[in-house]
């Protein structure tokens, strides 16, 4: 838990400072949040969908999921204004750490034909974003008592102002990108 926050303090911070030059340890890109999200389209149909994926962020991420309303009525979408739509979880501290640690180190791997995450998918400003297919990869989640096989977004935000910060960040923390 506290491996990956000690690993960033006494191994990633020296390195960039060196790497890219900066006079203050203040100037350090670090990791801000990460929010995980689950969309539920057919949850318009069946409102004990929202249960379950409430259940299944609540066990992957250890912290309570909030659900996500329409914010808008859209006919083709047969989604009304209000209509719960999704949840998400937001991780900050020391939550974050331990969730970043395990999916580096844990759910990754476990991906059929793994062969690492995509070291484009940054967004400019220095955030990574990525998706999971399915979350059976979290070793917490039994495949026994899911419904239905659901993907995931998520995004891990840095301070970082450039891509190639962010980058070299998660790679010091133990991201697998592809090489």
């Amino acid at each position: 838990m506290a491996r990956l926050k000690d690993l960033y303090r006494e191994q990633a911070v020296p390195k960039l400072m060196e790497k890219f030059g900066y006079k203050n340890i203040m100037e350090v890109p670090k990791l801000e949040k990460v929010v995980i999200n689950v969309g539920a389209g057919e949850a318009r149909d069946n409102s004990k969908i929202i249960n379950s994926i409430l259940d299944d962020l609540a066990i992957i991420t250890g912290q309570k999921a909030v659900v996500c309303t329409a914010k808008r009525s859209v006919a083709n979408f047969k989604v009304r204004e209000g209509m719960k739509i999704g949840a998400k979880v937001t991780l900050r501290g020391e939550k974050m750490y331990e969730f970043i640690d395990r999916l580096f180190n844990l759910a990754l791997p476990r991906v059929r034909d793994f062969r690492g995450i995509n070291p484009k998918s940054f967004d400019g400003r220095g955030n990574y974003n990525m998706g999971v297919k399915e979350q059976l990869i979290f070793p917490e989640i039994e495949y026994d008592k899911i419904d239905k096989i659901r993907g995931m977004d998520i995004s891990i935000s840095t301070t970082a102002d450039s891509n190639d910060e962010a980058r070299e960040l998660l790679k010091l923390l133990g991201a697998p990108f592809v090489k």
